[in-house]
């Protein structure tokens, strides 16, 4: 009898889901120009729910033995196209974050990915206590940034900022960490080749 889950569960479902959602939530954040509250509001609940679901997959592919390669393709794609449509988003058209935010965090995120895909002939590298602590800093300054700022106090807006300066450091020093960790893996690697 073969064990190996389908790859069409209800985890890699979810997974699916949350990607179809980030042009939902990238249409209400663009309604009026990013001006409307209503759709301001729409649009950080749509994002909210996407984030939440990424934690919902994941306890059902772990829970109910679903882990799947497609789902382990699809749940870091889902990831960053969420996080990397709010941050574009919010720069450009909107001008609500300097260029410098999406690319300094988008950098670190598709080369830390890429650069872990290419390490998987040696090891996998799983995700760090401070890739996670990063992730939830980068959520929630995004969902601080997505709510209608100019309607509320103007300390709701330095909280983001703070929030989001937090994200921004752990998201360098996680991304510096992989790559030292991934350099001393390769080494350790090829060691015996040389040895041999």
């Amino acid at each position: 009898m073969d064990a190996t889950p389908s790859p069409w569960n209800i985890a890699n479902l979810v997974t699916m889901v949350r990607i179809a959602l980030v042009p939902v939530f990238a249409w209400a954040l663009l309604v009026d120009d990013g001006q409307s509250v209503t759709w301001r509001l729409v649009a950080t609940g749509i994002f909210a729910v996407a984030a939440v679901s990424d934690k919902v997959d994941g306890h059902l592919a772990r829970s109910r033995g679903l882990v799947t390669d497609l789902g382990k393709i699809l749940d870091p794609i889902a990831d960053k196209a969420l996080v990397g449509a709010a941050l574009v988003l919010l720069w450009w058209p909107l001008g609500e974050l300097p260029w410098w935010v999406p690319a300094v965090i988008l950098v670190r995120e598709l080369g830390i990915t890429a650069m872990r895909m290419g390490m998987l002939r040696y090891a996998v590298m799983p995700a760090s206590r401070g890739g996670k602590i990063k992730t939830v800093l980068q959520i929630a300054a995004i969902l601080l940034f997505l709510l209608p700022l100019d309607h509320l106090h103007s300390s709701v807006l330095v909280l983001a900022w703070v929030v989001m300066g937090a994200a921004i450091a752990v998201t360098v020093v996680t991304g510096v960490d992989y790559v030292v960790q991934g350099w001393r893996i390769r080494r350790d690697a090829r060691r015996p080749e040389r040895a041999g």
